[in-house]
């Protein structure tokens, strides 16, 4: 058998953030190797076709695992991400390929594919148009403006019919991100789902608590992991929203309503912290396992 301790496998994520971390310790762990790449720091020279970071040229390594592009997501976050699709060219085994997860980074390109796919999500407008958005929030009673760039709930504003300022808040939301992404606020039960799978196989669960105080359930708004044990109906919907995304590693985001479950999204790069506090899965090290068998494969 292949000694794991020849292969060179680098982490692209935040240098000292807990995920980035624990993974880069595993992979050393296994492979004696530790490069963890800060993506800001990459350079590409298309004519000696290297891919630079410090003193390594990526396109030399065996495999990158995509932990984090940047801190928050951005139309730049996607220049990241075009940047590993030279390493790929080169031969480089990327977890998961860059062009999986650029469909992913963007909330309008996973929405439509989750739509195309018949995934039921909330009810959920697109437009550019501030009377049309007015039209929504009118139907919706109450609607969560999201751009379609952010994590944890970052940058999303509810505005209500009933507001008197309903227009100026539109318009002002309107200014920053002339597409605007609608959806109507659902009663949730204060939680949703986190459902992890590694190489299209289901893990586990775990659920975000809401901190009472906010209408969001993600930890940076005061949420907290807990233990989840979905049917066998959610886990199937959680399967098929997956699927067409072909990841190496996500959860996917799910919560339960009145009228049934709704997929919010399919995450690019999955949630190891939930995964580990709330279900006790250790992502880091199954993923690591996973890569090494997908590099001798």
């Amino acid at each position: 058998m292949t000694d794991s301790r020849t292969l060179k496998i680098a982490v692209v994520g935040l240098p000292g953030k807990w995920s980035t971390e624990v993974l880069a310790d595993a992979i050393e762990a296994r492979t004696g190797f530790r490069l963890v790449v800060d993506m800001q720091a990459v350079t590409l020279d298309l004519a000696q076709q290297r891919l630079n970071y410090r003193d390594t040229n990526l396109c030399q390594l065996d495999g990158i695992v995509v932990k984090k592009i940047s801190a928050e997501y951005s139309p730049h976050t996607l220049d990241r991400l075009e940047l590993l699709r030279v390493a790929e060219a080169a031969g480089v085994n990327v977890f998961s390929p860059a062009e999986n997860i650029l469909r992913l980074i963007d909330r309008l390109s996973c929405t439509v594919t989750l739509s195309n796919h018949n995934i039921p999500m909330p009810p959920t407008i697109l437009t550019e148009s501030t009377q049309q958005a007015l039209a929504a929030v009118e139907e919706y009673g109450e609607a969560v403006f999201k751009p379609l760039y952010s994590t944890k709930a970052r940058g999303m504003e509810i505005i209500k019919a009933a507001e008197a300022d309903k227009e100026n808040a539109i318009a002002r939301f309107a200014a920053q991100n002339p597409m605007m992404y609608i959806q109507q606020k659902l009663n949730l039960s204060g939680r949703d789902l986190g459902m992890v799978f590694l190489g299209g196989e289901y893990l586990g669960s775990y659920a975000r608590q809401g901190a009472g105080d906010s209408w969001n359930t993600t930890i940076h708004s005061g949420g907290k992991y807990a233990p989840a044990t979905p049917d066998a109906e959610i886990i199937q919907l959680a399967q098929r929203a997956q699927k067409p995304f072909n990841m190496d590693f996500t959860t996917v985001d799910i919560a339960e309503t009145d009228t049934g479950p709704v997929v919010f999204e399919v995450s690019a790069f999955g949630g190891f912290r939930g995964a580990k506090e709330g279900i006790g899965i250790d992502a880091a090290s199954l993923y690591t396992d996973y890569v090494i068998g997908k590099l001798y494969g």
